[in-house]
């Protein structure tokens, strides 16, 4: 025990050899009595300042405190389990590690350094410096230190005789160890004749246990008359402490009396209306918490209830609403320990059915019979299909409707198919079992029907599709709305927190310093401003209105689940009005990527729409059928695709390749067929053409008639008239005459519908044009093969090819020529602009065509002049005038004329008699340089210029010529 009196013996503990000196100054030795500090370092001591950190007296009356302990000062200072006395008495129960052990510095405490002592160092220097010049005046003490000295080394001599056994801290006789070391057994043996010499060794076993337990009493005596001193001013003490605590006795005993009035006459009354109000407003709660309780145990009724309504939306809120009360307000309620985990179960179950109702939607929805009314079927169970679906994150529900669509689409054909053979008498369903093959059996008309059924069927089909994901993604679009919408608003609430810290600082402030008053009034009583930040914060999504710390109102507690989560109301397009609660935890990125796939779905329903159109098609085109169509057939078919194309890409907002892919692969089959026809036709024509002069229909005059006027089709067919038109002798073209064979007229019509076949199927028109050119080109190439090639000798077996039939021929290619261009506009206003280049072929072709009609006016002059080089050659210059030479030669020039002036036009007509006139006039001029016949006005100049004017006056009497320049000066050799 350690003591702030002055004569207390110090320790040293500076080495092995440390001893006690005592101050043996008599100055000090008889000061004033001061109190005398308890052995619990606890205890207060004597000095005022330190009272206020005495225990409260009202607060601690009746419970123990430090002042009930009582101590036994010898039992203080004689501990027989330590080696040796060590500074503090704690170690007499805590064991002698307990001086040892680090403590772990407290982070409550200051960190003290050198600069704290700093004042304490200035004040205690000069009271060093007095001690060390009275410590110098003083007598030594080296005499009493010695004798201390030897006193000690005695005594510690004397204990070195105790063994070490009985020194340990741990020394226990229980321990079979330390009782077998400190009473031997073979001290206590009593077998054979060693009886005595035993019990003499027993006898010296207590007398040296006798001897040792002296040494420690000496040792212990020595020690507390090293310690009398304070031994002596302990009991002083304590008498001045009885006294004290005497008063102190009565003190305490007025106080406790006065307190006890002040209790009874002003806190006992209050105390107790707090404890009522606090006891009623615990009532309420617990009233509140069972009527919570009655309204969780009827969540399970209550949600298979919805569930036999399908309100799947209703039921999956009230579970999310009972699980998070279950969490929160009814945690660890006992009777309430497995309806989380069954809730859990009927969550999963309504998943299963959620899903299950939603096939069958969809099959209801896609089966039902397909008629002109594209409504959606039971709009409201499908919004709230959806939303569930949406609340339990199931965002791939649209693949269940995909899936039947594909199934639907099937059907619808089957059915259709099955709808139009039970109506055809003629095909026998028990001899012809197989779909495809009743199918085959039907001809064009019958099978035109059924296509045109199964497209306005797809197209009811796509249209209710369309209405239906229409609506499924409006829905998504109002949970992302409401999800951007939630956005904005905590953006607000944040921006409106920094100006509503001071409220929310009172607020915590009166919620965490003012619990008691909050339990014991009601909400009404606390400030305006409190109950108006308290409402807002009930507001916000993630508030708690009601805690288990303070009063509500009796619906509070049942309400609170519910006000957490915050619904808004939003209508669908189709007038449906939903409540979207907040626990949609969907990410925006989520919802638009489920938007566009439900998107992509209607445009998968479009392509399977087409696919399976493709596959009927081909189907049916398995024995050539589409192939043996002809360009009316097929231009309907084609229209009726196009137009199924068009309904398809204006609902869905997408083409769909695989149909008109089809469309165009069995457009390829029909040119390629129209063509190969219409070729072999025009060969068969050219082949049999004799190459004369044929009469024109009224009908092709109506057919150039309506090419004139600007657009190329074939004109309708007109009922036949009560007086036939007779044929016409030409082909009237914009006011000019056409004399033409046969061939050509069919050609043109051939040609009409080439680009009437570009009008009706607009996909092959660049096909058409390729084949139009070649079409053209092989008229021109066998025409000229036939003609100047007089291939029509030996095909047609014609004797000669004659001047009218190569004027016919040429005739009939400027017809053509003429129509060229006008084919070459149509063209190219239906190409594409990257497609003009083909045009070229047009050019090349009227290239073609024109130097062929050149060849023919080259032959038939060369056929005069021929005629010219045989007659001339023999001419002479005699009488009669004219000569027969010349007579001959007027009379063919009359047949040439008369075989070609009413073929081709009267401008031609002189420009070809120009040409052979110079060819006349260059075989005459050679014949008289042959002859010497010069213009020298000599009789020979007068027969050949009467001839020459024979053959003026002739030629000119023709039909057209007389016009005609004739310039027979020409004829005479100039002279140099």
């Amino acid at each position: 025990m350690a003591s702030s009196h002055s004569s207390s013996p110090v320790p040293q503990s500076n080495s092995s050899d440390a001893f006690f000196k005592k101050e043996m100054d008599t100055t000090k030795r008889f000061r004033p009595v001061q109190s005398l500090p308890d052995v619990c370092p606890k205890e207060p001591t004597g000095d005022s300042s330190n009272l206020c950190d005495s225990p409260s007296l009202v607060a601690d009356q009746h419970r123990w405190t430090i002042y009930h302990s009582k101590v036994n000062l010898p039992a203080a200072l004689n501990d027989p389990r330590l080696a040796k006395r060590e500074s503090d008495f704690f170690t007499k129960t805590w064991g002698v590690d307990f001086v040892d052990t680090e403590v772990t510095p407290s982070f409550y405490l200051p960190q003290i350094t050198k600069e704290h002592f700093a004042l304490y160092q200035q004040e205690i220097t000069p009271r060093e410096k007095v001690h060390e010049r009275c410590k110098n005046v003083c007598t030594p003490k080296d005499t009493f230190d010695r004798t201390l000295l030897h006193t000690h080394d005695k005594s510690r001599t004397d204990l070195e005789q105790v063994p070490k056994i009985f020194m340990k801290p741990d020394f226990a006789l229980e321990d079979s160890l330390t009782f077998n070391a400190v009473l031997p057994w073979s001290h206590f043996s009593t077998a054979g004749g060693k009886g005595n010499r035993d019990a003499a060794s027993s006898k010296l076993l207590q007398e040296k246990l006798s001897h040792y337990l002296d040494i420690v009493e000496v040792n212990i005596a020595h020690q507390i008359s090293l310690r009398s001193e304070a031994f002596f001013h302990a009991m002083t003490s304590q008498h001045e402490l009885q006294d004290y605590l005497r008063k102190t006795s009565q003190a305490v005993k007025l106080l406790r009396e006065k307190i006890s009035k002040i209790d009874k006459v002003m806190c006992e009354g209050s105390l107790r209306v707090l404890r009522l109000s606090l006891t009623r407003n615990n009532c309420i709660k617990a009233y509140n918490k069972l009527k919570l309780m009655a309204t969780v145990h009827q969540t399970q009724p209550t949600v298979q209830l919805l569930l036999s309504t399908s309100e799947f939306v209703g039921a999956l809120d009230l579970i999310a609403t009972t699980q998070e009360v279950l969490q929160q307000e009814l945690q660890g309620i006992h009777s309430f320990r497995h309806l989380g985990s069954q809730l859990c179960e009927l969550e999963k179950l309504i998943d299963k059915m959620m899903i299950a109702e939603f096939s069958t939607y969809a099959r209801n929805d896609l089966n039902r019979p397909l008629e002109d009314d594209c409504q959606i079927l039971e709009e409201e169970r499908l919004v709230s299909l959806v939303f569930g679906l949406l609340k339990q994150r199931k965002l791939n529900f649209y693949e269940i409707y995909g899936d039947e669509m594909i199934v639907t689409a099937k059907n619808i054909i089957k059915q259709c198919v099955v709808n139009t053979v039970s109506q055809i008498e003629e095909i026998d369903t028990e001899v012809v079992v197989k779909l495809a093959d009743q199918m085959r059996m039907m001809n064009f008309p019958q099978w035109f029907d059924l296509l045109k059924n199964i497209f306005s069927k797809f197209t009811i089909f796509l249209k209710r599709i369309k209405a239906t994901l229409n609506s499924i993604r409006s829905v998504v679009f109002l949970v992302l709305d409401k999800n951007q919408k939630t956005r904005d608003l905590e953006d607000t609430l944040q921006k409106n927190s920094a100006k509503d810290s001071t409220v929310d600082t009172e607020v915590a402030y009166l919620t965490h310093e003012g619990m008691f008053i909050s339990d014991a009034f009601g909400e009404g009583d606390l400030p305006s401003v409190t109950a108006d930040t308290t409402s807002q914060r009930n507001t916000s999504p993630n508030s708690e209105p009601c805690s288990s710390d303070s009063v509500s109102e009796p619906e509070c507690t049942t309400d609170s689940s519910s006000s957490k989560e915050q619904t808004s109301s939003s209508v669908t397009p189709g007038g449906v009005e939903m409540m979207i609660s907040d626990d949609m935890k969907l990410t925006d990125l989520e919802l638009v990527r489920l938007a566009n796939n439900i998107q992509e779905l209607l445009y998968n329903a479009s392509d399977i729409c087409h696919d399976r159109s493709v596959k009927f098609l081909m189907a049916r085109a398995k024995d050539g059928f589409l192939e043996k169509l002809n360009s009316t057939e097929f231009v309907a078919l084609s229209r009726l695709m196009e137009g199924f194309i068009l309904d398809t890409e204006q609902i869905c907002g997408r083409k769909s390749m695989s149909l008109r892919g089809a469309l165009q692969s069995q457009a390829n089959r029909f040119v390629n067929r129209f063509h190969e026809e219409r070729k072999t036709k025009l060969s068969l024509l050219l082949d049999n053409e004799r190459w004369k002069q044929a009469e024109v229909p009224a009908e092709f005059q109506d057919l150039v008639d309506s090419v004139s006027d600007g657009r190329i089709s074939l004109p309708e067919k007109k009922p036949a008239a009560t007086e036939e038109r007779k044929p016409a002798e030409f082909l009237i073209v914009e006011g000019q005459k056409y004399a033409t064979v046969g061939t050509v007229l069919l050609l043109i019509r051939i040609i009409l519908e080439y680009c009437q076949c570009v009008d009706n199927i607009p996909s092959i028109t660049t096909d058409m044009l390729t084949r139009l050119s070649d079409l053209l080109k092989y008229f021109n190439s066998r025409s000229c093969q036939l003609v100047l090639g007089a291939g029509a000798l030996q095909v047609v077996g014609l004797k000669t090819i004659t001047t009218k039939n190569l004027a016919l021929s040429s005739r009939c290619l400027q017809l053509i020529v003429h129509y060229i261009p006008i084919i070459r506009a149509h063209f190219e206003a239906r190409l594409q602009p990257k497609q003009f280049s083909m045009l070229r072929h047009f050019d090349h072709i009227m290239k073609d065509y024109h130097d062929h009609i050149a060849e023919i006016s080259a032959k038939l002059v060369a056929i005069m002049d021929s005629l010219f080089d045989k007659l001339l050659s023999k001419y002479e210059v005699k009488a009669p005038v004219p000569s027969a030479c010349f007579r001959n030669i007027c009379k063919q020039m009359a047949k040439m004329h008369e075989a070609i002036y009413d073929l081709l036009p009267e401008e031609q007509t002189q420009m070809l008699f120009l040409r052979i006139n110079a060819s006349y006039k260059l075989h005459l001029k050679r014949q008289l340089a042959h002859l010497n016949v010069v213009n020298d006005g000599g009789p020979l100049n007068g027969l050949v210029t009467s001839d020459v004017a024979f053959y003026t006056g002739n030629l000119q009497a023709l039909k057209g010529l007389n016009n005609l320049d004739l310039n027979m000066a020409e004829i005479w050799e100039q002279k140099r």
